[in-house]
């Protein structure tokens, strides 16, 4: 069983930074990729940033040179550090991660998602 949890939302003013968080765990073999997401009421879900298991990036165009993704392997964990924040980024940002429970047997994984507010 593989569990995804995110962390690190909330309300931020135009133009501050936040750091999120996102942790995979349970029986697993490897993680491919691991990206956020991010989902404004009544829009689409939509891809903010991916990376890949050999530190491949790639970013929503709105939001390169603001947001950065990384992750630790040792740690399963994938971060995003959000700088330069507007209104326009408030969302529910999810996680998701894809890998493997063993050889052969792929998963694919989202998390219950976090709250950021971007208002004065």
């Amino acid at each position: 069983q593989v569990h995804v949890v995110e962390s690190g939302g909330g309300l931020v003013q135009p133009g501050g930074s936040l750091r999120l968080s996102c942790a995979v765990s349970g029986t697993i073999f490897k993680i491919y990729n691991m990206a956020w997401y991010r989902q404004a009421p009544g829009k689409q879900r939509e891809l903010v940033a991916r990376i890949t298991n050999t530190d491949s990036t790639k970013y929503l165009d709105s939001v390169r040179g603001r947001f950065t993704i990384t992750r630790d392997s040792t740690k399963n964990t994938t971060y995003l550090q959000m700088t330069s924040l507007t209104p326009e980024d408030t969302s529910v940002y999810y996680c998701h991660a894809e890998g493997a429970l063993a050889p052969g047997h792929d998963f694919t994984h989202w998390g219950q998602g976090t709250q950021v507010t971007v208002s004065s």
